[in-house]
């Protein structure tokens, strides 16, 4: 029996979210690189591609070509399309804004995911939870700063990735019980893959890039072949992105979300370095006193859910 297998559920499940946020905090850092010189849907499709090859060995490792059966396509598609969203939304903001702000933004996705854990999945969201909540949604204006000077509606687009990615991962709850993780992530790179062809072979040939505008630049630029240095960033990319979706699969499958969701934090301090060693990005202290809210928000509602569990389990115990 490995060290793994004694720890309970939402531990197992937490420390599978921490290993893959600091795959994808490499995978993000590989993307806004390489923002300045290749398309978005191209970037995604080539990171699919190559995150697919090794999809296909932890399909392998959990029993084959089998694990990918499912009764429930329609879900997976649901599932894979809003993941694809909320990276559309998330690298669109990255291209312009520096790593650890977009992160922080992103950092509400654990406040959604709270606030869709009742009606989607049935579980008890109290009233000082949705204190909690409403907290961390004013870190969330704190760093927006709507009004000011420096308020930029570009912002925005974590905010809309960070819902984006609350739903994803309602649907991987949904599934996560009945569907291994490998599969999980094959239906997902799939999805990435399908899509970013069909906005390639829609957008790719760069008629609609007549905004001089970073963003719409990346998004709607011409395809281009990847030269060498480029085509080996994808596949680090690539492999990142297949561990940290395997990774970030397995959590949400080991664990109850409103457990795992706070630690999505945990990638906050990547950020913060490798945005300063990479672009020399450092936060404000505006910016740190609203991401600080938001990530004691997130904290708070762990310590609630697990106070919870342990008043639930006595009172098993009890009836017992």
């Amino acid at each position: 029996m490995t060290y793994l297998t004694t720890l309970n559920r939402n531990t197992q499940g937490i420390l599978c979210l921490v290993a893959a946020l600091a795959f994808l905090t490499i995978s993000d850092s590989i993307i806004k690189w390489l923002s300045t010189g290749l398309p978005l849907h191209e970037i995604m499709l080539f990171r699919g591609i190559f995150a697919m090859f090794l999809v296909f060995v932890f399909v392998y490792l959990e029993g084959g070509l089998i694990t990918l059966k499912t009764r429930r396509p329609v879900l997976h598609f649901i599932r894979g399309s809003m993941l694809v969203l909320a990276n559309m939304f998330f690298f669109l903001g990255l291209a312009v804004m520096p790593l650890a702000e977009t992160v922080s933004l992103f950092y509400t996705a654990p406040l959604f995911i709270c606030i869709l854990s009742q009606p989607v999945l049935g579980e008890k969201v109290g009233l000082l939870r949705w204190l909690v909540i409403i907290a961390g949604l004013i870190g969330v204006i704190i760093m927006l700063r709507p009004g000011s000077e420096v308020f930029r509606s570009i912002s925005l687009l974590p905010v809309l990735a960070a819902l984006s990615y609350a739903v994803m991962t309602m649907m991987t709850r949904k599934l996560g019980m009945r569907e291994k993780a490998s599969a999980l992530t094959f239906y997902i790179q799939l999805a990435f893959i399908l899509i970013s062809s069909i906005v390639g072979l829609a957008i790719g040939d760069g008629r609609f890039d007549i905004y001089a505008n970073e963003t719409t630049g990346f998004l709607l630029r011409a395809w281009r072949w990847p030269d060498l240095a480029q085509l080996q960033l994808l596949l680090l990319c690539g492999v990142m992105v297949a561990f940290g979706g395997y990774l970030i699969s397995q959590a949400y499958r080991l664990g109850e979300a409103a457990a795992v969701a706070p630690f999505e934090y945990a990638s906050l301090p990547f950020a913060l370095l490798v945005g300063f060693y990479l672009w020399g990005d450092w936060p404000d202290w505006i910016s740190f006193i609203g991401s600080g809210l938001i990530i004691f928000s997130g904290l708070l509602v762990l310590y609630l859910e697990n106070l919870a569990h342990k008043k639930l389990h006595q009172h098993a115990q009890i009836d017992y």
